[in-house]
Order: C-alpha cells, then structure tokens, then sequence
C-alpha cells in the first residue's frame, strides 16, 4: 500500500543537495570535466510517485497534492515542478473524495488521460481505494478535464459491478492493443495490510476496461517478501525494441528496502493476458549508499531525445514513513536488451545534465515560466 504523504524535511534535503551542486564537477570520461552549469544534482524535488512525460520540447510532470492533481510544464527535465496548473479537485462527497495518489498523465489517440486513484473515507485505513480516469476536452494536458468516472477492476466484467482495490493504473499498447495494468487485492478487505498483485485487462477505450482482470503476478520471490506486507505496486511499461517490460516496485514504500522488479515479455507476439508469458526478476534497482526506499517510476528521454532516463522517489531517511523527495538519472541497456538501471546517484554529487539540456558553450538551457 502507497501512501503519498510528504514533510517539510524534504525541503531541508533539496536544500543541501542545491548548495553542493557549486563543488561538485560531474566527469563523463577520464580527464574530462563539465562545467557545474552543465550538471545537476539528485534530489530535484520534494514529492512521491513521479510520472514526467515528454512532448516535443516540453516535459509534463504531474502529482496529487491538497486534494487535487496538478499539472506542470518545464522544458527543463532536471526542473520539473514549474508552470503548475490545478486540473481537477475531489469532489465532496463520492468514492473518489479523498485519498488522491500517484496520478500518471498519458497521450491516448489524441487526448490525454489522466489515471489515478482515490478513496471514498479520507485518511486511514485505506482500504476503500479505486482507480479512475480523467479526459481531456482540448489537446492541452494542462486541462480542462472531463471526469469520465471509476474504472472497473473486477472479475466478471458486464455481469458483477464488484470492483476491487485497485492503485497505480498505468495503460499502454502492446501489439497494438490498450491494456490497463495495475496493483489490487484479490478481494477487498478491512485491512490495509493486505498484499497486493499485479493485475491486467483488455480496454475497449481509454475510460473502459472489456475484460476480465487477469492476477499477472504475486510477490513471491525473496527480494519481494517484507518484513510487513508482501507487495507489487507502481507497475509501468518500458519497451526497447520488439521488447516489453513491466517494472514494478515491490516491499513497503515506507520503509528503506522498497525496490524495483521486472517482469519480461517472453516474445514480442506473446499474450500479456497470459502470465505464464513473463518472466520475473530482480530486484532490477534497489538503496544505494545514503539513498534509501526507491521505487514508483516513470520513464522519459532527454530534450534531444539520445538518452533515456528514469524518474523516481526515494526516502529522505531510514526512519519508517512517507517522507520523500524526486530523483532522476540515465540508464542503459544490457546486451540481451534489458534494461540496466545501476544504482541511485548519491545525493549532492554532479550528474551531467540530460543531452540537450546544456547548450555547446557550457550553459544550462533557461528555464521558462514561474514555479
């Protein structure tokens, strides 16, 4: 279970990760250095659960805060959180009221949707979460919206209206048909310290799942058992060539070891509907020294489009809790086309700036707009 909660003790954090940035030289080879207008340090903001998608030279970055979901628009990557917009607020009362988490924006044939999830009791035990769609009216992602209601995540689609728990949607295409993939429980329950699955469906549309859900996986492996809750959560869709891939975070968001896994494709015309279809590893990513409970990622390129990175949280501590901040770095691919992740950048150390953000005589792009 994924709570997005965040404290001010991320902004102490930005704060000393900002003031190392002017001693710290990012090196991209022996004996070259860039200059430290040229790099950036982790983190670059406060928040959870980061989705960022990339539309021609802009990036949208969009989360859940104050009982709402706001949209931003920077052409820095390494600044996501500028020209924020308020694209929808929970209403007062309906299943959807409270509890807003991990809003992902996606560019569907010619609109942008927006999934996220919500609870009709505000605060604890969230046991009561849905997942439900936005619509956009226009071609702007910073809205207007139109709400197009509660996604069923059921198992008897057109003959039971019981939908279940069900968090982190995320929609994608493969082989040419939308698929909504998402974390849930197999039945609801009056805990929240219920494990959480990996399901998938067929969607005739963006606003409406046409299958059953199939459970496409369970947290069964080693590096997947916690100490509290066995859990799967966050799932997102990376493709590299003819092949798909699911990362998804696995242990307790709230505390230090929460990780990324995989699951693979097993060929490019396999049923994804079929479990027996993925493969299962990892962890694919997981703490690194001083970085501690990363997970719940996004994935983008760089401005001129040569480098692909990965967008994440991580805990600004060891303590138990929802206190986080925004990472991001590049990753590669291994020979057999997987991804190759590496481990988190320690906080304050230079990292080069995305391809195309800096510009040939040494000087970061300027950013547009307020933040």
């Amino acid at each position: 279970m994924t709570h997005r909660g965040n404290t001010i003790g991320a902004v102490a954090l930005l704060v000393l990760a900002a003031c190392s940035a002017c001693s710290n030289r990012a090196t991209t080879g022996p004996g070259t250095q860039l200059p430290p207008a040229c790099t950036f340090t982790n983190p670059v903001a406060p928040g959870a659960d980061p989705w960022v998608v990339r539309q021609g030279d802009w990036y949208y970055f969009i989360e859940s805060r104050d009982n709402g979901i706001f949209v931003y628009k920077s052409n820095q990557l390494t600044a996501p959180k500028r020209n924020p917009a308020r694209v929808w607020t929970a209403p007062n009362t309906g299943w959807n009221q409270g509890n807003v988490w991990a809003p992902e924006l996606h560019f569907i044939d010619g609109r942008w949707y927006i999934y996220y999830a919500a609870g009709r009791v505000p605060g604890a035990p969230f046991i009561h979460q849905r997942s439900g769609v936005l619509e956009s009216v226009g071609e702007d992602p910073q809205g207007p919206y139109a709400d197009k209601g509660m996604l069923y995540t059921g198992s008897a689609v057109g003959t039971d209206t019981t939908v279940y728990w069900a968090i982190d949607l995320t929609a994608a295409r493969i082989n040419g048909q939308l698929y909504a993939v998402w974390s849930g429980w197999e039945v609801n329950a009056s805990t929240d310290r219920t494990p959480q699955h990996l399901y998938i469906a067929r969607m005739s549309n963006p606003w409406t799942i046409s299958s059953d859900r199939v459970k496409l996986s369970s947290p069964t492996e080693s590096w997947e058992d916690g100490p509290e809750l066995d859990l799967q959560e966050g799932p997102e869709l990376l493709t590299h060539g003819d092949q798909t891939f699911i990362i998804y975070s696995t242990r307790e968001s709230w505390l230090p070891d929460y990780r990324l896994g995989q699951l693979k494709l097993a060929s490019p015309d396999a049923d994804p509907m079929n479990p027996a279809n993925f493969v299962k590893s990892g962890p694919v990513f997981q703490a690194g020294p001083g970085v501690y409970g990363v997970g719940h990622n996004s994935f983008t390129t760089s401005p001129d489009g040569t480098e692909n990175w990965i967008v994440y949280h991580s805990k600004v501590g060891l303590e138990p809790g929802w206190d986080r901040v925004i990472r991001m770095q590049k990753f590669e691919w291994n020979a057999d086309g997987s991804p190759r992740f590496g481990t988190p950048a320690p906080t304050g150390r230079g990292i080069p700036l995305p391809s195309g953000e800096c510009d040939k005589s040494g000087s970061r792009l300027s950013a547009v707009g307020a933040l």
